[in-house]
């Protein structure tokens, strides 16, 4: 079987700080785009859990960063 990398693609722009984020019935979610060593892409949601934008914003960073760092060692 083949090993599978997941890269992070991303681009985050100092306009708009909400980039990444969307309010579900007051519930911040955020997406990453991640490209597979195959070059398929696909986009992944998740929850982060509060009502707060400033946290989501801070959680998101934290997310996405700790993705970027790993990237290319991601396996699926």
């Amino acid at each position: 079987m083949q090993k599978i990398t997941l890269t992070l693609v991303t681009r985050r722009t100092k306009e708009n700080p909400n980039h990444h984020l969307w309010n579900n019935n007051g519930t911040w979610w955020a997406w990453a785009s991640l490209r597979t060593s195959e070059g398929q892409r696909f986009r992944h949601r998740f929850s982060l859990g509060t009502s707060d934008l400033d946290a989501a914003r801070r959680k998101r960073d934290r997310i996405l960063n700790a993705i970027a760092q790993n990237s290319g060692r991601i396996a699926s």
